[in-house]
């Protein structure tokens, strides 16, 4: 029993040793958003505050972990007066609820470069599991950091009345179909 015990307690630490960190690097990357406005036309932002990391055993990221969070506060859509009611309680209400975040649950792979990642997204005070496509851009050697890179596309859609978002704000106004997306870098720490 206490040779299986040690095996056990060596195996963990042989993966606990492999797992890599990948940070995002934001120079390099966008957190953005579509929706569409009066059914006509397709009104983007981005969030310019974020943060996220990879954690990964596998080269290939199959085993993957997610984390993102988004300041609320930093909302940009190129037009000051829909920011400031972005971050108003008509919407994002990003005084008490000034962060998004996301935590993967299961990274899957589908086929080639193609994952699925499932997880938690949380805001405006509200938590709802949400899948999103995933592709594995490509990974290459930073000339100038040196460092390796990871380059990934995320995209998905949620229901922005799912989180009590513009929850005055009619379809024929907003859809309520919001589409999420993100192309990001990450440097393996």
């Amino acid at each position: 029993m206490k040779r299986i015990s040690i095996f056990a307690a060596g195996l963990f630490l042989s993966v606990s040793v492999f797992a890599q960190t990948w940070s995002v690097d934001k120079a390099h990357s966008r957190i953005g958003f579509g929706i569409t406005h009066l059914g006509i036309n397709e009104i983007n932002g981005d969030f310019k505050t974020f943060d996220g990391k990879i954690t990964a055993s596998k080269a290939d990221f199959s085993d993957a972990a997610i984390e993102f969070t988004a300041d609320i506060n930093s909302i940009n859509t190129d037009v000051e007066a829909r920011d400031k009611h972005l971050k108003s309680p008509d919407f994002f209400d990003a005084a008490n609820n000034p962060t998004l975040t996301f935590k993967s649950t299961s990274f899957k792979k589908e086929k080639g470069n193609e994952y699925k990642v499932t997880g938690n997204l949380t805001m405006h005070g509200v938590t709802k599991p949400v899948t999103f496509d995933a592709v594995l851009v490509g990974t290459a050697t930073n000339p100038m950091s040196k460092k390796e890179m990871a380059g990934f596309r995320l995209s998905g859609v949620i229901k922005r009345s799912e989180y009590n978002i513009g929850a005055s704000m009619p379809e024929a106004m907003l859809s309520d179909n919001v589409a999420l997306k993100a192309n990001t870098e990450f440097s393996k720490d």
